[in-house]
């Protein structure tokens, strides 16, 4: 997951730094804060639902078990 998290921020920040075109102002580091808080609910998301799958992979895996021992 904190593989995610870095290729979310490193995109992040290089979407502000190409968007900046050389000008800085006081608005930037608050649009820096929530591109950042923006990717951080991204991977939260993905981890939910990487989360859910597994969960189905693994109750998956214990039903075929449990079918394999019936028989």
């Amino acid at each position: 997951m904190k593989k995610f998290g870095f290729l979310a921020l490193a995109l992040g920040l290089f979407a502000v730094a190409c968007n900046n075109a050389g000008t800085a102002t006081e608005g930037d580091s608050t649009k820096v804060d929530s591109l950042v808080q923006e990717a951080q609910s991204t991977v939260d998301s993905a981890a939910q639902v990487v989360d859910s799958a597994a969960q189905v992979v693994d109750s998956t895996a214990k039903a075929i078990d449990s079918t394999a021992k019936a028989h």
